[in-house]
């Protein structure tokens, strides 16, 4: 009996230790495939790590060429500037001394003209004072003749070089297409012949106004364009301007002759508003519209250059 107990003792630590073998076995089969697993896993993760620094290294290697490109670019304008720099500074140079020879020739020039100038000079005061020497020895050899007292003639005054031509009146010529009036002698004044003149004068006169009223209405309709440039719209509206302020005079000389038609119908034309005396055919000619004689006039206008700030009549 006991020799089965131990027996079966035994079987079981056999048994047992079998046991702990094939677990143990297990276990180290389990650790190897963990480890490989591992090391599986690690190797693409080591892989990448080594791409990324190939790729880091190309991107520096990249970088340090484009620096490097810069640099050289850097250098080679550098250098460029430095040639042109040298160039322009050796063109100066060039120009300076171009400049400066220029100025010494020019200066050696006007040394030499001013030696010849002086060589002429002396030689031409050397022929004068030897012509003076000879003109003494030939008067100290001459006898000295008897001085003739000079006689004064009557120094005739310069008459002014009258002109061919004579000078043209300013009413010789025709007055608004109609030649001036030549009055016969004994005729007399404002007698029908110099009415009728007067009033063919003043109504020539009128129709050249009304005329340029016209023109200028049609100029104005036919050139009033709307410019877009502000300069020629600038032009344009003072060319109007100026036409329109002629026109307005024209239109106060027109109620003047419109005045002296009237004062022709009623008999009154050519005679002064103020004192009643004669005006002058010339004055009439000259001015048709004239209301006040010569001397009347001069009143008029010396009282507005001396009350103009007095009277409201003379401004």
């Amino acid at each position: 009996m006991p020799a089965k107990k131990a027996a079966s003792k035994k079987r079981k630590k056999t048994t047992t230790s079998r046991k702990k073998v094939a677990a143990k076995k297990t276990t180290t089969k389990k650790k190897v495939a963990k480890r490989k697993a591992v090391s599986k896993k690690k190797a693409p993760a080591r892989k990448k790590a080594s791409k990324k620094k190939v790729a880091r290294k190309k991107v520096t290697r990249k970088k340090v060429t484009r620096k490097k490109a810069a640099s050289k670019k850097k250098v080679a304008k550098k250098a460029s500037r430095k040639k042109v720099a040298k160039k322009k500074a050796v063109s100066k140079k060039k120009v300076a001394k171009k400049k400066a020879v220029s100025r010494k020739k020019v200066a050696k020039k006007k040394a030499v003209s001013k030696k010849k100038v002086a060589k002429k000079k002396a030689v031409s005061k050397k022929k004068v004072a030897k012509k003076k020497v000879a003109r003494k020895a030939v008067s100290k050899k001459r006898p000295a003749a008897k001085k003739k007292v000079p006689t004064r003639k009557p120094s005739a005054r310069k008459v002014p070089a009258r002109r061919t031509k004579p000078r043209g009146n300013v009413l010789s010529g025709p007055i608004h297409g109609i030649a001036p009036y030549k009055p016969a002698r004994g005729e007399e004044y404002m007698c029908d012949k110099q009415l009728k003149h007067f009033r063919k004068i003043l109504s020539a006169w009128k129709r050249e106004l009304m005329n340029e009223v016209d023109r200028t209405v049609h100029h104005m309709q036919d050139e009033a364009a709307n410019f877009p440039d502000p300069n020629d719209r600038a032009t344009q509206e003072s060319e109007f301007g100026l036409e329109l302020r002629t026109r307005d005079r024209e239109r106060k000389l027109l109620r003047k002759i419109d005045s002296a038609l009237a004062r022709i119908d009623e008999g009154d034309y050519g005679f002064c508003d103020e004192t009643g005396e004669e005006i002058g055919l010339k004055r009439l000619e000259a001015r048709p519209v004239a209301t006040l004689c010569l001397e009347a006039q001069e009143r008029r206008e010396l009282a507005e250059r001396q009350f103009r700030d007095r009277d409201d009549r003379y401004r």
